[in-house]
Order: C-alpha cells, then sequence, then structure tokens
C-alpha cells in the first residue's frame, strides 16, 4: 500500500513539475512584438517620418482611395527611402482614413481631420526577419503614438508572425510575394 501512495505522489509531483516547466517555458517565449527594442525603434521611425514630412500636420498630401479593411474607409499611401536610426530604409506610410460623410475629395481637401491610424512598413537590415523578407510593422494613432492591441501589447515590431491575425498574417495572404498590398499576387 506504501508503495502505491509513494507511486501516487510521485506522479503527482512530477505533473505540477510539468505544468510548472510549461507554464515558465510560455512566459518566457519571445515576443515577436512590442518589447522595448521594438518600441524604441518606432519611436525613432515616428521622427523619421515626421521629418520626411510623412506623417503630421506638415505631411506631404498624396491622393487618397477608396480603401478598406482593416486600414480604413479611405487610405493615403508614400512609399520613400528615409534614414531611422542612422540607416537608409525603404519605407511604406498608410494613412487610414475614417469617419461619416467622408470622400476621397475631403480627405484630399483635408487630410487631417478624419485620420485613425497611421500604419508604416519599415525595410530593415537583413536578417532581421527574413522569414517576412525583413519588415518591422507598426501602428500609430493619429497623435502619433503606438496603438496597442486588445491585450495592451504596443503594435510595434513583427506584428502577426506565427499567427493567423496581424500584419504578417493579412499581408501574407494578400500582399504578393513581397508583402505590400501595392503590387497584385
Amino acid at each position: 500500500m506504501n508503495n502505491i501512495i509513494n507511486w501516487n505522489h510521485s506522479l503527482l509531483a512530477a505533473s505540477i513539475l510539468m505544468l510548472g516547466q510549461s507554464s515558465v517555458a510560455q512566459e518566457t517565449a519571445p515576443a515577436f512584438f512590442g518589447g522595448p527594442d521594438d518600441v524604441s525603434y518606432a519611436e525613432k521611425l515616428w521622427d523619421s517620418l515626421e521629418e520626411n514630412q510623412l506623417v503630421g500636420r506638415d505631411a506631404i498630401n498624396v491622393f487618397p482611395f477608396a480603401g478598406n479593411q482593416p486600414h480604413g474607409a479611405i487610405q493615403q499611401v508614400l512609399d520613400k527611402e528615409i534614414v531611422v536610426d542612422g540607416k537608409a530604409s525603404r519605407v511604406i506610410v498608410k494613412r487610414n482614413h475614417g469617419g461619416a460623410n467622408i470622400s476621397v475629395k475631403s480627405i484630399y481637401s483635408d487630410p487631417v481631420s478624419n485620420l485613425k491610424a497611421v500604419t508604416v512598413m519599415v525595410k530593415r537590415e537583413a536578417g532581421y526577419d527574413s522569414d517576412n523578407l525583413d519588415w518591422f510593422w507598426a501602428k500609430y494613432t493619429a497623435a502619433g503614438n503606438l496603438d496597442n492591441n486588445p491585450k495592451g501589447t504596443l503594435l510595434a515590431g513583427r506584428i502577426g508572425k506565427n499567427a493567423s491575425a496581424g500584419c504578417i498574417a493579412c499581408h501574407r495572404a494578400i500582399g504578393g510575394e513581397d508583402l505590400e498590398t501595392l503590387t497584385e499576387k
């Protein structure tokens, strides 16, 4: 009888140990976005976008077009080479507009009032995320602050890597081989 009790205690202890290790492994799994390095880079990126007049009140005004979800009913897209954190990088900026009674004409006349978000793709150095062509992704509020997902994680970095939703997942599905969605698949 003592052998059975000892065996049951051993089994219980092993189960608790395995659950604890599993929990620790999940807690220490690498975050693909929203970490301190991602946030720091995203802040430098926003500063560079402002300096290059790609965002903000003095932003270059480009002709808008009818858009789609998740970006906005009307969008403006700019594609340019800029310097971020001392390195030349290709950047694609999507200014996402929404609201009642907006039109392409009204957004062109006033590109600030109905701005809902700014989403950005930046080509990083080789090896940053080679599985996804080394793109860095960020979503900012109209005021230029990093937006966050429902869990509170800031949206900067490899958003949607190895997931069924998020920037990478969506752009992989519809963006063609370059993930840009500016070219057809």
